[in-house]
């Protein structure tokens, strides 16, 4: 299914908004309660699939949906229909302070990987997945477990980040990464972790006893505050400290 064409502005900067603007019979759509505002006109639905797929069958979406509750997302995705005649705008904002990024899949090959719970909207005509990690060691000790996103597309998608985003390109290079900071990467980039050095280094080096390594050729996205970091620093003993650390070193993996 060819994405529906949207157009959109970024507003803010710290804490930031989305606004996307939709032509008669256009529609987005969004992680359920991501919405902020929209126009008269605009109606919303929710459904048991991203809509990518109208002739799916109901086991179909049965397994898409349940895909989803492993990434730790909404059982739900909404959809938003601009039924009026004129031109309608709607906002989405992410659940935390960072960064929108907006994403032409079409510019990228039409797929591209995503933490598990970066996705935050996107155009009518997007696929949303899951990218099972392959390497046992990078699913169990890459802070985003085995469960990744996969958005499949030809059109505009956002995905939110903690904290400012830095965008490279490696050129067959091989990029060290605290293994929370990552957002996103093209499928030809190959994801793995290592040791973060020696024993002495892993206990007391502050960066915990894992990093994430991407290699190859293709773009990578990366944040500086991911929101695990965020609680901690917060709330260093409270009991959210641990929130979306899926390794199964928990909270040593962000210290």
């Amino acid at each position: 299914m060819k994405s529906h064409e949207i157009d959109y502005k970024i507003i803010g900067e710290s804490i930031q908004l989305v606004e996307v603007e939709l032509d008669p019979m256009e529609t987005v759509i969004a992680e359920a309660g991501a919405m902020v505002y929209m126009e008269d006109g605009i109606l919303f639905e929710t459904k048991m699939g991203d809509g990518s797929e109208p002739n799916f069958s109901l086991m179909g979406k049965l397994f898409s949906a349940g895909a989803r509750l492993l990434t730790g997302e909404s059982l739900f995705i909404t959809h938003f229909t601009n039924m009026g005649n004129a031109k309608k705008r709607i906002a989405f904002s992410a659940p935390y302070p960072g960064t929108i990024i907006p994403l032409d899949l079409n510019k990228l090959g039409g797929t591209l990987i995503v933490q598990k719970d970066g996705f935050l909207c996107a155009a009518l005509g997007t696929k949303i997945s899951v990218q099972f990690n392959k390497k046992l060691g990078a699913g169990f000790f890459g802070g985003e477990g085995f469960i990744l996103q996969r958005l499949e597309g030809d059109g505009l998608a956002f995905v939110h980040a903690g904290g400012t985003v830095i965008e490279k390109q490696l050129n067959n290079e091989t990029l060290r990464i605290d293994t929370g900071c990552i957002v996103a990467y093209e499928p030809s980039i190959n994801f793995n972790i290592e040791t973060s050095g020696s024993l002495k280094s892993m206990i007391f080096g502050g960066e915990g006893l894992f990093l994430a390594t991407l290699s190859g050729t293709g773009r990578i996205w990366l944040q500086s505050m991911p929101i695990s970091k965020l609680i901690s620093a917060i709330a260093p003993t409270g009991k959210n400290r641990g929130k979306e650390s899926s390794s199964i070193l928990g909270n040593f993996l962000e210290d």
